[in-house]
């Protein structure tokens, strides 16, 4: 989707922005810069959440292809943040 790419490039950029301020002698921002890591942890946590329940129901193995990584790796990652269900589409 090309609003996605959009959206991602737009984000980046700012990130790569605070990233700079804070390497350009914002000491007081670094705890900030770290909050942002931690949320965006918490929203690919939500986004594979989404991803594996209804109505799309990813296995572990697209999600893991799509980001380039094992199943396993994935699973292990966000497995234990998201509740057990069995998934129809192979691997749960």
């Amino acid at each position: 989707m090309v609003e996605n790419r959009e959206f991602n490039a737009f984000a980046r950029r700012i990130i790569r922005a605070y990233g700079k301020r804070v390497a350009s002698g914002d000491v007081d921002a670094l705890p900030e810069l770290i909050e942002l890591a931690a949320s965006l942890d918490e929203a690919i946590t939500e986004a594979v959440k989404g991803l594996r329940s209804e109505p799309f129901n990813y296995s572990w193995t697209e999600i893991a292809d799509r980001i380039g990584m094992s199943r396993q790796a994935a699973q292990q990652r966000w497995g234990r943040s998201i509740p057990q269900q069995r998934n129809p589409k192979s691997d749960t």
